[in-house]
């Protein structure tokens, strides 16, 4: 910014730069480039800059087999997962997580019998989803029907919501089975936002695969 010379005049008389320009060893041009530069800062305020996020670089998607033993299902899982039975005092036999070490979540995989009671799961299973309207700001519902008889509900829950994906699937007369994601984390869907789109693919595969045995 370069400065007029009647603009000039009427700065040297403010404080603070009358005292700068009533130095007598300070030559009046030298005094005039000063007061422009310190002014040329002054154009425009600040703006605060955006938060933003490291570049994640997550590995290709490739999946192994999970088929359990003891238990009624089969289905494919991401080979950086890992399954780990749920021994919580409160858990039922083929109840499980899907561990991802390396991203710092699991999916909780429940597993039922039914009894003619298929109505009271699909509703409970309902219910633990819209449990989180609070913090979402959406939730998409999506059905789900694969090649093994198996079908249920994906639900995409958008927001901070502690859980940003649950699903059941069911044959409805003898299986249901049901899962939910969940990071260690203090929930923020911006940050976790690679994470959660990575995770709903193997999620979307593993339903896509599950067989009920």
């Amino acid at each position: 910014m370069l400065l007029s010379k009647n603009i000039y005049r009427l700065l040297i008389n403010q404080k603070p730069f009358s005292f700068l320009c009533n130095v007598k060893s300070l030559p009046s041009y030298i005094c005039f480039i000063i007061i422009s530069f310190i002014l040329s800062g002054c154009d425009e305020p600040s703006v605060p800059h955006q938060h933003g996020y490291l570049r994640i670089e997550l590995p290709a998607h490739s999946y192994q087999a999970f088929d359990p033993v003891s238990c009624p299902f089969r289905f494919e899982i991401a080979k950086l997962a890992e399954a780990v039975p749920d021994t919580n005092r409160l858990s039922e036999t083929c109840w499980w997580y899907i561990n991802y070490p390396s991203m710092n979540g699991k999916v909780y995989i429940s597993y039922k019998s039914i009894h003619n009671d298929f109505n009271k799961f699909a509703e409970d299973a309902r219910t633990l989803v819209y449990k989180h309207t609070q913090r979402a700001n959406a939730i998409n519902e999506d059905l789900i029907s694969n090649d093994y008889h198996a079908s249920g509900i994906l639900y995409d829950i958008g927001g901070d919501a502690a859980s940003s994906i649950q699903f059941f699937m069911t044959d409805s007369t003898k299986h249901f089975l049901r899962g939910a994601l969940y990071f260690n984390s203090v929930p923020n869907s911006d940050s976790l936002a690679p994470y959660i789109s990575y995770i709903k693919a193997d999620v979307e595969h593993m339903l896509a695969t599950l067989q009920w045995k």
